[in-house]
Parts: structure tokens; C-alpha cells; sequence
């Protein structure tokens, strides 16, 4: 170190003294570096690369815990304020601030220094929210027993139905002389029965608990029915039966009938009138035997349906069930079919029930899985002479069997849009009386 002076002059040369030393070892510094080989350099200009990106992130990282902590200081004053509220409510000196629910609002903080985080403004102390049933959750579910359309919302609903059908009979016509020896005629029948119809449904949402529906299509049908017949020979005759044009028209609405706050299920009525716009079975053309040459398209009586759906939300899906009643309208048909006069017809009504679950795997795709089972009451159908004659009977009522239909239920959902969804819903025949296959393709679209 150069010292010629005291005083400020003497520390003045000090530091010229300092500064001329330190330039002369950056100097040696830099011949040393220029000395040092290039692999060697480079890892050293890479390492100080490095130690200045650490002391870029260390320095926003106390950035970050400082803006934290300012922000944790506002919450313990809000904390402190709410305290002193409700302490004052306890000792009935005042009144605290509440929501339109009756819960208690957190009061606003003193005011905020710049850079602070905002303090909540939700109520404080709140329950957490029950369980809400989602769209994706019942987007697989059967038809009529998803949610209902919002207020102002419509929705175009286009679908394809396919139902497979098949029924195997054997008959002995004869008498049996010894166990084992048969003496008559031996008669197999089997029919396959396939039906596709072009639905296209609307539903509009009235109001956000009322909704109102309706629903018509295209049906085409055919049936191919074998007959085999082995007394002396076989016998094989086929029959092919078609029938295709309009069906039924339907009608109906739903309404909520609760809300399902605090974790309780949800029940839908549902109403649904079906008028006979289609070609019935007694609308038919019919051989001298009163064997149909086609098949009906429709039903041919009017049906009035009642009944109730519940949804349960429970993650992750929701539970549904249903129950309905069908009153089919007796109607008198007085009509000769095959030499005998079919007077008044009472189709027989229904009851059906439903139970299943449904879940949503993600947001755009849903499964549901579950059972229906529909029980049919006898059709009664009252048969008499063509031309009825004083004192003979004038006719008697036919009674059919009762009916057992139940099938296994799957479906699943994909929304390819916000606004467009691909359904899939499978009914799989469980009892002797019910379809082998039902599929059901939907792609409703909402605006």
C-alpha cells in the first residue's frame, strides 16, 4: 500500500493504490485465464452460468415468501375482526353482518398494502357443499331419468333403435302309445323378429323444474318365421312378414319435485300421454285363416304413463330408480278377422321399475350400469259370432297370459362437444318374454 499524505489526501492515494492493485491482478488474472486451456475455461464460464440462474431463483423466491407473508398478516387481522364480531354477538352488544342464508360474512380487513393478496370474501365457518349431481355423471343413464333442461334450453334428440327378437316352439300334435312311441304330428316353429326405428325427440325446459317432451319416428319391421312339420317326411315352410311406416306419437313433461339440498335424492314426476298414429294390429290386412300379412307399426290404443324417478348423488356417480304405471285405453275394434268378430279390446296395462348407477369416468365420458323389469297385465279380448242370432251366446272373452319382461341395462356416453353428445344404451333380455338385444343410439344436441 502508497502512502505520501495524511489526512482525506492520504486515504485518496490509499484507494488509487487499492485500484492500480487490483487492476494489476485482473491483469494476472486475465493472463492466467488466457494461459488455462479452452476446456477448462468453459466449464468455468459454465459454472458461473450456473451460481448466477441459483441467485436469480433464490432472489424470487423471497420475493414470493415475502408477498406470502403480507398476505398471511391480512388473514390474521380478518381473523381478529371476525373474533371481535362474534364475541360481540354473544354478549349481545351488536349485531354481526350476515348473508341472505343467515351465515356469517367475514368483515373487510384494514386496508391492504400494495402488493397484498385480497382477502376472501366468502362466508367463514360454512358447511361444505352436498354432493350435486352432474351432467357427465348422468349422461349414460336410460331415457327419462337424467336431469332436467334448463330454463330457455332446447334440445334436438335424434336416435336409432334396434330390437333382435327370437322365439322357439315345439308341438305334438298326437297321442303317445307307449313312453317313447309317439303317433301324430311333430311341429317346430321358429321366429326372428328384428325391428329398427328412426326416433327424433325435443325437450324444452319451461321453467328449471318443469320440462316438456315429444317424440316420434319411423319403424320398419320384419319377421321370418320356420315352420318345420315331421310326420311321415319333413315339412319346412318359411314365412317372411314387413311393416314399415309411422309409428306413435309422445308427448309428456317431467318436474322436479324436490331439490335435493343436504345430501337428499332428487325425484322427477313424469307424465306421458302416447296417441295411436301408427298402423295398429288391428288395422291389418288379414288372410281367410285371420293370419296378419303384415306387422303393425304402432301400438293401436292410447296409453296414458305415470311415475316417479329418483337420483341420488354419491360420489363418484349417481344412483337412479324409477317406477311407472301404463293405462292402456280399452277401445271396441268390431271387426271380422279369420270368421269371428272381435268386439271390444282391453290391451292390459303395465308396471315397470328400474334401478341402476351411473358414474362419470371423466368429464366427456359416463357409464351406467342397472336392471328393468316390466310386469303386463292380461289382454282381454272379447271374440263373438259374425252375425249374432237370438238365443245363441254372444260371444266370449279371451284372456291372454301375463307377461314377465325384464332385461339387464348398460350404457356409456361420450360429449363430443359442449353442445353435442354420443350415447349408447344396451338392453340384454333376461326372461323369456323380453327382446334378446335392444340398442339404442342417441346424439342429442342442445342450444
Amino acid at each position: 500500500m502508497l502512502t505520501i499524505a495524511s489526512g482525506g489526501r492520504g486515504r485518496s492515494l490509499r484507494l488509487a493504490g487499492a485500484s492500480a492493485l487490483a487492476i494489476v491482478a485482473v491483469c494476472f488474472a486475465d493472463q492466467a485465464r488466457a494461459e488455462i486451456d479452452p476446456d477448462t475455461a468453459e466449464r468455468l464460464r459454465s459454472i458461473e452460468e450456473r451460481l448466477a440462474e441459483q441467485e436469480r431463483k433464490l432472489a424470487e423466491q423471497e420475493r414470493l415468501i415475502a408477498e406470502q407473508r403480507l398476505a398471511l398478516q391480512g388473514l390474521q387481522q380478518a381473523r381478529e375482526i371476525l373474533l371481535g364480531e362474534l364475541d360481540a354477538v354473544r354478549a349481545g352488544q351488536t349485531q354481526a353482518p350476515t348473508n341472505p342464508d343467515g351465515q356469517y360474512q367475514m368483515a373487510q380487513a384494514q386496508p391492504q398494502a400494495s402488493g397484498e393478496a385480497p382477502l376472501p370474501a366468502g362466508p367463514v365457518g360454512e358447511a361444505p357443499p352436498p354432493p350435486q349431481i352432474k351432467e357427465e355423471d348422468v349422461a349414460a343413464l336410460p331415457e327419462r331419468a337424467g336431469v332436467l333442461t334448463p330454463r330457455g334450453r332446447a334440445v334436438i334428440d335424434p336416435s336409432i333403435e334396434y330390437v333382435r327378437s327370437s322365439a322357439n316352439r315345439l308341438v305334438f300334435r298326437g297321442i303317445e302309445i307307449v313312453p317313447g312311441i309317439n303317433l301324430g304330428l311333430i311341429e317346430a316353429t321358429e321366429a326372428d323378429r328384428d325391428t329398427i326405428v328412426h326416433n327424433l325427440g325435443f325437450r324444452y325446459g319451461i321453467t328449471n323444474r318443469l320440462e316438456v317432451e315429444g317424440r316420434g319416428g319411423w319403424v320398419w319391421r320384419e319377421d321370418v318365421i320356420t315352420t318345420v312339420q315331421q310326420r311321415d317326411n319333413t315339412l319346412t315352410r318359411v314365412r317372411r312378414l314387413n311393416g314399415e311406416g309411422f309409428g306413435d306419437l309422445e308427448f309428456g313433461a317431467r318436474y322436479q319435485l324436490t331439490s335435493g339440498d343436504r345430501g337428499r335424492p332428487i325425484f322427477v314426476a313424469n307424465a306421458r300421454v302416447k296417441a295411436p298414429t301408427g298402423e295398429g294390429p288391428f288395422d291389418l290386412a288379414y288372410n281367410e285363416a285371420g293370419v296378419a300379412l303384415e306387422l303393425a307399426t304402432g301400438s293401436g290404443f292410447w296409453g296414458i304413463e305415470g311415475g316417479v324417478t329418483m337420483l341420488y348423488p354419491t360420489d363418484p356417480g349417481v344412483i337412479f330408480g324409477g317406477l311407472t304405471y301404463i293405462y292402456n285405453r280399452p277401445d271396441d275394434v268390431n271387426k271380422v278377422i279369420g270368421g269371428a268378430r272381435v268386439g271390444r279390446v282391453d290391451p292390459g296395462d303395465a308396471i315397470g321399475v328400474n334401478l341402476g348407477y351411473g358414474m362419470s369416468l371423466n368429464p366427456r365420458f359416463s357409464v351406467s350400469f342397472g336392471y328393468s323389469h316390466s310386469y303386463i297385465f292380461p289382454s282381454v279380448t272379447h271374440i263373438g259370432p259374425v252375425t249374432p242370432r237370438d238365443g245363441e251366446p254372444a260371444g266370449i272373452d279371451a284372456r291372454s297370459n301375463e307377461i314377465h319382461v325384464g332385461s339387464m341395462l348398460m350404457g356409456w356416453s361420450f360429449r363430443l362437444t359442449p353442445k353435442v353428445t354420443l350415447s349408447n344404451n344396451f338392453e340384454f333380455g333376461v326372461t323369456k318374454d323380453a327382446p334378446d338385444m335392444r340398442w339404442v343410439i342417441r346424439v342429442p344436441y342442445r342450444f
